[in-house]
This record gives structure tokens, sequence and C-alpha cells, in this order.
């Protein structure tokens, strides 16, 4: 049996307290009226033009010298040709004077009114920017929240998903992790929970959440000024009561899979015979047809519609492939870490390859998807679909260019080699890499829709970020606690110890 180290326990509780007084002091942060964005927006410039003016001052300074003496040699030439325009403009200024006294009246009052109406015009551009800021603001604390608590539930998913697999697979190498994969699947209840009322906050706008355009009222109805007739036209799958409960019936079916499997899992230890293996093979092999449905809706709801202007076909089985690595790459690690701690014995060298094996291959497989989705919309050059990519490019450039090294080229240049595969220090640092990328990933799709650019890392990013990573650790480790670290009853599972490749 596995005990939860008390170390690892404190900072797991470390991480949670710093990650709410994160959390909660970027919700206290954000702007509450149209007066503290105009505030804030102040001080932008104001430091902006701060730093302008220290640079261009050296530029001027250098050119001093230079410019004076130009300008002597200028003013000699200039005095030469002023006494002959003198007399040229004296005659001129007589004859215009009249032209110019009779154009002036007849336009004074078309200027003026003209000039009222730009200034009014002006005004109410102005305002509407202010209150889109002020949005994006408010929805800043919420989206950070929402990308931590998707990232982390998601990873949970994904090792849902491979734990299915190998029981539909029947596989052989893999028994001998299953009670890893069962307890990091085991953050998915309590993780599923904390994202629903997130689901429920952005459908009734608490906190000013604004994080789903398409949930105001106000785009639907044709008699207001912010309606949005291809909202209006997707209206019928995009609405809260069935948002929501298809939202439900994802979480529920996922989690009652887990519950059983785990139930069947350690009823077959003290079984004499095969009967709680077989439920579970039959269970994996149904709950794999309703996931890769369910999977698919999931990316559209979840993701992509917080920008409903936009879409892509390939969107689920990209979304699917990020938190499916980050999954795997879960597993390695924490296998890693309980092998340095004296536990998995059995666990060798080509346990670890076959993860890394994964790790890499399902890395090149995201690049795959990541490649045709924006080479496809590049190509075609269709407006609605590469504005998508253009907010990320100019606003977005370092995390979204830096995710894309992070999650292809790292994991290339590194577990490309198989000799590379089997070291401890190497897989761990991939992983690290690979998670952390992304991490990235999931914030590359999310906040560019809700937060725009008044993105920057603060608080509230952070804070979310270590409190789910804290919880994360702790259900998971508490988890290992509940059952024996290997799955004895498993048929398979001598195949799995003696595993060598």
């Amino acid at each position: 049996m596995y005990t939860f180290s008390s170390k690892l326990k404190t900072f797991s509780f470390i991480l949670m307290a710093l990650g709410v007084v994160g959390i909660v002091a970027g919700f206290l942060n954000a702007p509450k009226t149209i007066e503290d964005v105009e505030k804030l927006l102040a001080d932008s410039h104001h430091n902006e033009a701060s730093h302008s003016e220290k640079v261009s001052h050296d530029a001027h300074a250098a050119h001093a010298v230079e410019a004076t003496h130009a300008e002597a040699k200028v003013v000699d030439s200039v005095k030469v040709e002023a006494v002959d325009s003198t007399h040229a403009v004296a005659e001129a200024v007589d004859s215009s004077a009249v032209a110019a006294v009779a154009v002036a009246e007849t336009h004074s009052d078309n200027h003026d009114s003209h000039k009222k109406d730009e200034l009014a015009h002006s005004d109410d551009e102005h305002q509407k920017h202010l209150e889109h800021v002020l949005h994006q603001l408010q929805n800043k604390p919420w989206s950070a929240l929402y990308v931590a608590c998707i990232f982390f539930m998601l990873i949970s998913v994904g090792v849902l998903a491979f734990y299915a697999i190998q029981y539909a697979a029947q596989a052989g190498w893999s028994p001998i992790l299953f009670r890893v994969m069962e307890s990091i699947t085991g953050y998915l209840l309590p993780g599923s929970i904390i994202f629903f009322i997130l689901l429920v906050a952005a459908s009734m706008h608490w906190g000013h959440n604004h994080i789903f355009v398409w949930m105001n009222p106000d785009v639907i109805n044709p008699k207001h000024a912010d309606y949005d007739k291809l909202i209006d036209l997707k209206s019928g799958y995009l609405n809260v009561p069935f948002f929501l409960g298809r939202a439900a019936v994802f979480l529920i079916v996922w989690n009652l899979y887990r519950y059983f499997s785990r139930k069947n899992s350690l009823a077959q230890d003290a079984a004499s015979d095969n009967s709680n293996y077989k439920k579970n093979f039959k269970l994996a092999a149904g709950f794999l047809v309703f996931f890769i449905v369910s999977e698919s809706m999931m990316s559209w709801d979840w993701i992509m519609s917080v920008d409903p202007h936009w879409y892509s076909t390939l969107f689920g089985w990209y979304v699917f492939a990020s938190f499916f690595v980050s999954g795997i790459t879960v597993i390695a690690m924490t296998t890693l870490y309980l092998k340095s701690k004296g536990y998995l014995e059995q666990v060798n060298t080509s346990h670890i390859h076959d993860l890394a094996k994964f790790m890499f291959g399902i890395s090149i497989f995201w690049t795959y998807l990541w490649f045709s989705q924006f080479m496809l919309i590049w190509y075609s050059n269709i407006p609605e679909e590469v504005t998508y990519f253009v907010t990320r490019i100019e606003h977005y450039r370092l995390p979204f260019f830096g995710m894309l090294a992070l999650n292809f080229i790292f994991p290339l240049l590194i577990l490309i080699n198989t000799d590379f595969k089997r070291l401890t220090w190497i897989v761990v640092m991939a992983g690290t890499v690979i998670l952390f990328g992304h991490y990235i990933d999931f914030f590359n799709m999310i906040m560019p829709a809700t937060v725009g650019d008044q993105w920057f890392i603060g608080l509230p990013e952070i804070g979310a970020l270590l409190f789910f990573l804290g919880l994360f650790i702790f259900v998971v480790f508490t988890t290992l606690t509940k059952a024996p670290l290997v799955a004895k009853g498993n048929p398979f599972i001598e195949e799995s110890k003696h595993f060598h490749y």
C-alpha cells in the first residue's frame, strides 16, 4: 500500500492556499466600472509615453549638432528668397482675402454641424470601446480560472480514455500501471463538480462573467443593437438549457464509467474467475463509443463556442490530442515518482519506454492536426476563419509560437531517440515541457476570445494554476492510498510484470 508522504501533502496544501490568494486577488483587482477602465488605460498610456520619450530623447540629442549646422545654411538661402517672395505674397493676399471671406461664410455652418456629428460619433465609439475593455478585464480572472480547471479535468479524462483503450485492446504490457491510471482518474469527480459550477456561473453571469458571449440574450434579440444574426442561427444548439444538459450528461457518464471500472478492478483482485475483468472489457468498449462522440461535442461546447463565429471541423481531434498526450505524460511522471520512492518494483524501463513512445507519437499527431487546421484556414483565406489565427498571431505571438516549439520541436528532438525514452531524467524533463506547452495551448484556445488584447500573466493566472495543481496532486495521491498499487487479479498482470522490449 502506498503512504501519502507528509511533505508532498503539505506541498499540495501550500499550492492550494497560494492559489486561493491569487484567485481572490485577481477578482478583487478586476475593474468594476468604466471609470476604473479609463484610469487603467490612462496609466498604461502614460507609462508607454514615458518610455517612448526616454527612447527618443537620446536620438534627438544625437542629431542636434548636425541639425544646427544644416539650419545655419538654410537660413542664408531663405533670407535671399524672402525678399523676392514678399512682393508676390502681398499681391496674392489682396485677391485671395476676398475669396476666402466668401468661402468661409459659405461653409461655416456646414462645418460646425459636421464637427458636432463627428464628436458625437467619436464619443459613442469611445464609450463602446471602454465597455468592451471592461468586459475583457472582468473576464480575465474568470478565464484564468476556467483554463486551469478544464485543463486538469481533461488530463483525468485523457487518462480515463487511455485506460479504457488498454482494457478494450486487452493489452498485456500495461496492467502494472492500472492503479496509477485509476488514481489519476480519481480527480475526475471533484474536477467535474468545480467545472460544472463554472459553467453555471457563466450561464448566470455571476460576477460579470461573460466568457460565453452567446449566452447574452441580447445577441439573439432582433430588436436589440447587439443582435448577432450568426449566433441567432446557432441558437437551436447554443442555448443555456441544452448546453448545461449536454455538459451534465457528458460528465455523469464519464464519472459513472470511472466508478464502475474502478469497482470491478478492485473486485477482480479477490475474485476466483475473470468475470469482473470481462465486465470491464465490455464497459470499456461501450465507453469508447460514447467518448468519441461526447469528446467532440465537448470541445465544441466548452472551448470552441467561446468564439461562436469561428469553427473548425478538426477541432475535436485537436483538443483530444492535446489533453490525451498530457494524460499519458502524467501517467509516466507519476509512475517514475512512485518508483523513485521504492514502489512499483516490477515497473521496468520497457514500461517507461512505451509510455515515452506514446508521448512522442501523440505529440507528432498533435502537430499534424495543428498544421492541418492552420494550413487549410490560411490557404482558403476566408475572413470568418482566418480571424482566429490573426488574433493570436497579432496579440499572442509569444504564447502562440512558443506553444508550437514546446509541443513539437522539443519532444521531436528529445524523444525521437530510443535510448532517451528509457532515461528517467529525460522523460521527466520532456514531460514537464509537454505539460507546460499544452497548458499554454489551452490558454491560447480560450483567452483571445474572452480577454482579447488585454491579456497578461498576473495573479489570477498564476493563482488558478497553483490551486488546481495542488488539488490535483492531493486527490491523485490520496486515491493511491486507497488500494494496492498492483492489480494482482488482472489476468494479464504476470505478462505485464515480465514485459521487456
